[in-house]
């Protein structure tokens, strides 16, 4: 994932320290902790060669990859249905890797509708990529609208519009990229009330070089995080540190449930900066979520 990414250089330069509490949260966060609040952690894709004679025994063949990614993770940020939209022929066969498992795909929705529609006359398309991913039964999570960073506040109508029309038993997501949506306050705040009353949630994006984008507001009691590390540099850890923080606040104010993406711009470190998160949300969240093994260990 090359979004925001910076020069190593940089990195040292850069406040990655998480925003100060919004206000706004008040109005989603009750102010107690659910009894059990439940928490996934993948990664975007699970074809990665990288990972094999990692966490991928050695001779894994890329049909293979689903059924190895299943072991380690309990969930994927489904990247794989932005470029085609899938069948349930399709979706149930990815679904049988994962039967008996507490397991989530997040869907993200396809470019045709997110990238080249400007979410208008998308109905049917949109009908026939839920049609695909409903058959994941129990092991659909949240489907996720990532939008270009050239679809500004300009076209908000066409984005609530859009977002009004979609299922209400189906939990949405929505990522926002163009700066226009954060450099003003009353646009900002408008969209966050917005998605407030149609229960749809935002994603927070943690990448270096867009630092708007963490902007910490929920508005759902669920949290969608997009993280890119830099291939295991210091200041990765530190963020992992501050967001492993961040929750835990949130959890005993009442958030309900954590999905965290690990995304590296060298996705071949993607599984032991994930191993670091686990191991942060068990001992400060109490959180306990399946963590990869590595092969040989």
């Amino acid at each position: 994932m090359d979004f925001g990414r910076v020069t190593t250089p940089e990195l040292s330069d850069i406040d990655f320290k998480l925003p100060a509490e919004p206000v706004f949260n008040k109005k989603v966060l009750k102010g107690k902790p659910v009894k059990k609040p439940l928490a996934y952690l993948g990664c975007a894709k699970w074809g990665r060669k990288e990972w094999i004679g990692k966490i991928y025994p050695k001779g894994t063949k890329e049909a293979d990859f689903l059924g190895e990614y299943v072991k380690h993770f309990n969930s994927i940020e489904l990247n794989a249905t932005h470029y085609q939209i899938y069948g349930p022929a399709t979706i149930s066969k990815w679904d049988e890797k994962a039967r008996g498992m507490d397991f989530k795909f997040c869907p993200k929705v396809p470019q045709s509708i997110s990238h080249f529609s400007n979410l208008v006359s998308a109905g049917d398309k949109t009908t026939s990529f839920l049609e695909g991913v409903l058959a994941f039964g129990s092991h659909l999570g949240p489907i996720f609208l990532q939008l270009s960073d050239k679809y500004g506040p300009a076209k908000r109508e066409y984005l609530y519009e859009y977002l009004a029309s979609l299922p209400k038993d189906l939990q949405f997501f929505v990522e926002l990229r163009h700066k226009a949506w954060f450099e003003d306050e009353a646009v900002r705040l408008e969209l966050f009330e917005k998605l407030l009353e149609l229960n749809v949630g935002i994603i927070i994006t943690d990448t270096a070089g867009r630092r708007d984008l963490a902007h910490m507001h929920l508005t759902i009691p669920k949290i969608f995080i997009r993280f890119v590390g830099n291939s295991l540099h210091p200041t990765d850890y530190t963020r992992i540190d501050d967001w492993a923080n961040r929750i835990k606040y949130w959890l005993d104010k009442g958030l309900q449930e954590v999905y965290f993406f690990m995304h590296m711009h060298d996705e071949a470190t993607s599984p032991e900066l994930a191993v670091y998160m686990i191991d942060k949300l068990e001992a400060v969240c109490g959180l306990h979520v399946k963590k990869p093994q590595f092969v040989g260990k």
